[in-house]
């Protein structure tokens, strides 16, 4: 082979190799914009779940968890007791 040849081979080498580089960085931009597209669905959702977290954590707050429920139900039977002593208390200077 004459040094023209090999020269023709490298060149045409290089040119798939090229060609191979370009192929792939157009799949690796489609693949990326894919990503980033998925990436702001994401954090879109991640807010709204943040949202609703709270509107939940709000919710549950006003109707008191069954701990809170027990706490509230305790303190309730005690004011009642309170007030019944004061009903007897104010029966008997009368």
């Amino acid at each position: 082979m004459s040094n023209f040849n090999v020269l023709e081979e490298k060149i045409v080498q290089l040119l798939n190799k090229l060609k191979e580089n370009y192929l792939l960085i157009k799949k690796l931009i489609t693949e990326n914009y894919q990503f980033e597209e998925e990436s702001t669905l994401l954090k879109k959702q991640i807010s709204e779940l943040k949202k609703e977290n709270e509107s939940l954590k709000m919710a549950n707050s006003l109707l008191g968890s069954k701990e809170s429920k027990a706490i509230t139900k305790r303190k309730i039977n005690r004011i009642i007791k309170e007030v019944d002593f004061c009903i007897n208390q104010l029966s008997e200077i009368r």
